[in-house]
């Protein structure tokens, strides 16, 4: 839920969504549609496909029991360098580096010079004290977000000011955490993309299918048919709805 998702919006849908499905095996049991109905509010609606797919896996590979493994988590569906190492971090209490964008501008200033991913994980994974992953990792990510912001950064009693290399210098020269580990890719506007009708779209679905000739409305473009079916399509494609031919639904009951 927290990939690209603030915090105010995901933590009421989280205590909700756990008390629909609060284990791996009440989630795998439930249908794909009851859990993207749940996910309502949150956003990039693939992401309850993903872990509806996991809690799936999880039961039938794991015995029900989220792995503490990286290489088991990676393999899972959804599951990226940021989430598996997140899940090893809080959940395990492992020692290892959660890499997030604030993470990685951190790290990316205090070393002074931009940084691949590659590095930046290896940084992360440098730093972590021993037997102190949780606790680290709670006090990277909290300083990134709070303090060595992207814009306007509050340098004057960062914890960390004496060992940054960026700051150091007077935070002369280009920033280093552009363009390091992604932390300087902007995303296109949401207002008016793709991605807003397909939200648009799925939350109609939620209460039922939909007609194809009620495609349009749903997705919010009455007057352009064209571009709401292609969008439709996709929605198909991606196995977040599925077509009868004469409507749309979500997959599942």
């Amino acid at each position: 839920m927290l990939q690209q998702t603030q915090v105010a919006r995901v933590a009421p849908r989280w205590s909700a969504f756990l008390g629909q499905f609060p284990t791996p095996a009440d989630c795998a049991a439930a249908s794909p549609a009851a859990v993207v109905r749940a996910w309502a509010g949150l956003g990039y609606n693939r992401r309850a496909l993903h872990l509806h797919r996991l809690a799936t896996d999880v039961v039938d590979r794991h015995g029900g029991r989220v792995p503490g493994d990286l290489a088991e988590l990676l393999a899972l569906p959804g599951v990226g360098p940021y989430t598996a190492r997140a899940v090893l971090a809080f959940a395990f209490e492992r020692d290892v580096g959660v890499v997030d964008v604030n993470a990685a501008r951190v790290l990316a200033r205090t070393e002074g010079r931009r940084l691949t991913p590659a590095e930046v994980q290896a940084r992360a994974d440098a730093l972590v004290p021993a037997g102190r992953g949780w606790a680290w990792n709670q006090a990277v990510l909290d300083l990134g977000a709070s303090r060595c912001k992207k814009r306007d950064p509050r340098c004057a009693g960062c914890p960390v000011a004496v060992w940054c290399a960026w700051g150091g210098r007077g935070r002369d020269g280009p920033d280093p955490a552009h363009g390091s580990a992604g932390t300087g890719v902007s995303q296109a506007p949401f207002r008016g993309s793709d991605r807003e009708g397909r939200g648009r779209l799925v939350d109609v679905l939620r209460r039922g299918p939909v007609p194809w000739e009620g495609v349009p409305a749903a997705a919010g473009w009455p007057r352009d048919e064209a571009r709401a079916r292609r969008v439709a399509a996709s929605l198909v494609t991606d196995g977040l709805a599925i077509d009868d031919g004469t409507s749309l639904a979500l997959p599942g009951k």
